[in-house]
């Protein structure tokens, strides 16, 4: 049997020259790649005592609506800019190049909200960071954050210094 880490797809020079991209696709295009993916992701929440799972866009709700359903919890989006219907409070954050701004339904998490964060992948972590602070900002208490990739050299860990961080695969490099 196959383990999740064979079902990710490594393309070299992409975006750019020197860049090895970790496509993910390839482990939901396919049923065993995308169920190791899950049952790993969950796997990292044994024994963490939590209300509610958040997903950030959109890849954290792939990965997270699953999760969410299979542990009996609610779904949180966290989504960019402009896409929620109801009353929002907003966080930007830098990228790489320019700067993001994402959203999460004011009422969607109420104060003493045990919250686990999850994302397809932490890379230098300023989506996840600003997710944590907007349910921080809400009164919530985020617990846990989890992730299928990490890209270990790019420091999202030591951005979220204080956090419960877990991932299921990593890699040295950008």
């Amino acid at each position: 049997m196959k383990n999740v880490k064979d079902y990710v797809i490594s393309i070299p020079d992409f975006p750019k020259e020197g860049i090895i991209f970790r496509d993910v696709t390839g482990v939901t295009e396919n049923a065993e790649g995308f169920h190791l993916a899950i049952e790993a992701l969950d796997a990292q929440l044994d024994g963490v005592d939590y209300d509610i799972i958040a997903g950030t866009e959109s890849r954290g709700f792939i990965f997270g609506a699953p999760l969410a359903y299979k542990n009996n919890k609610g779904l949180v989006l966290v989504r960019k800019k402009g896409k929620l219907p109801r009353e929002t409070i907003e966080r930007s954050y830098d990228l790489e190049y320019g700067s993001a701004t994402i959203e999460i339904h004011k009422d969607a998490i109420k104060p003493g909200t045990r919250v686990v964060l999850v994302d397809d992948l932490i890379a230098t972590g300023g989506t996840i960071e600003a997710a944590a602070k907007l349910i921080e900002e809400l009164g919530g208490e985020v617990v846990k954050m989890i992730f299928l990739i990490e890209l270990t050299d790019l420091g999202g860990r030591k951005l979220l210094e204080g956090y419960d961080i877990a991932s299921v695969i990593q890699y040295e490099g950008e």
